[in-house]
């Protein structure tokens, strides 16, 4: 018995089959095809879900092949889903060869209306194969945000930050941006930390100083024929002499360059501090031949005696302060090596909720 109330199909074949469908069973039929169109599609999202948390499981075993793992997880989850809404569309009684008359009209639609959509899809596939840009590596895009790589969806890239922020990244805004990856291999980056001091310091002394600081940090690597610490006289004009303290930091500590900048940075203080060595200061020299009458060493000494309370000097460092930094590095790095090895996700995310 057809359904009461459905006007007969116009002039059209994709309507004409969809008002033989509505014309070809009671309602009683077409609740039971529903019911099961929407038990296959439940099915197919929990058939999916086991299907992720499996190969997340592999990924985490397999070190090696994470990458592939990965891409396979990727594939077989679109090919899944795909299938099971064509098998619910089927349970509904509609021949999937007549949806053949939709395709120019959804082609049309995919072309104007979701052509952002599709533009990410095809962008995350590309990522997903492409092998400069992993899972777990820790990234830094050109506009300044970085993070690690949680998760290549197919809208867009996750990238969790060292302060456990989750970024959400467009794919294609990944794919066209220039992207540095700090774990591209497992080699060490070399690091350039700045420094200046005053125009007067022994450069020997100075060196010495500092490249000692810097072995005394965990984060240094030991020095070998390729890899060594150094100190770099970068600039002698103006009111200072310029270093560059060049270091290799070991590869985990490349994915936190913030924070070993910092940690270089604070010891750098510290230490030349402890010396006695000054900073570079700003300063205009003034020749001056004549002041109120006086020449000489007598003009310059009054200017001075005029200054002397505008000179007020620091205190002397008592004891040298904590390096936060360093602190704050390992604690990151043991950390996120944590979420690594627990980050089984939780409805697409990993399970950092459940942990608290």
């Amino acid at each position: 018995m057809a359904i009461p109330g459905i006007p007969a199909a116009p002039n059209g074949e994709g309507l004409k089959a969809v008002h033989a469908i509505f014309s070809a069973y009671t309602w009683q039929e077409m609740g039971i095809r529903l019911f099961w169109a929407l038990v296959i599609l439940a099915g197919t999202f929990i058939l999916v879900k086991i299907f992720q948390v499996s190969f997340e499981h592999a990924r985490k075993r397999f070190r090696n092949g994470a990458q592939f793992i990965y891409i396979v997880e990727k594939l077989g989850s679109y090919t899944l889903i795909l299938a099971g809404i064509l098998a619910a569309i089927s349970s509904l009684g509609v021949s999937l060869g007549s949806l053949t008359i939709f395709a120019g009209a959804i082609g049309v639609g995919l072309g104007l209306g979701l052509q952002g959509i599709v533009k990410e899809f095809v962008a995350g596939i590309v990522l997903i194969f492409d092998s400069s840009i992993e899972v777990g590596d820790f990234i830094e895009l050109e506009d300044g945000i970085r993070g690690e790589v949680m998760e290549i969806g197919p809208r867009a890239t996750r990238i969790r930050s060292n302060d456990d922020l989750h970024i959400i990244i467009p794919n294609f805004t990944v794919m066209q941006s220039r992207v540095r990856n700090w774990t591209y291999n497992d080699g060490s980056r070399r690091l350039h930390i700045p420094f200046s001091v005053a125009e007067e310091s022994d450069p020997a002394k100075v060196r010495d100083i500092v490249l000692e600081a810097a072995r005394k940090l965990p984060m240094t690597m030991p020095d070998d024929q390729l890899h060594k610490t150094q100190v770099w006289l970068t600039s002698f004009a103006g009111s200072g002499l310029d270093f560059d303290l060049v270091v290799w930091p070991t590869r985990e500590s490349s994915r936190h360059p913030r924070t070993v900048h910092a940690a270089y940075t604070w010891a750098i203080y510290e230490a030349l501090r402890a010396a006695g060595i000054q900073n570079a200061n700003d300063q205009v020299d003034i020749n001056m031949t004549s002041l109120f009458g006086r020449t000489g060493e007598e003009a310059v000494g009054a200017i001075r005696e005029r200054d002397k309370p505008r000179r007020a000097k620091l205190p002397a460092q008592t004891e040298a302060a904590p390096n936060d930094a360093v602190e704050a590095m390992r604690m990151d790095a043991t950390r996120q090596a944590g979420l690594r090895e627990d980050g089984v996700r939780d409805g697409g995310r990993e399970g950092g909720r459940r942990r608290g």
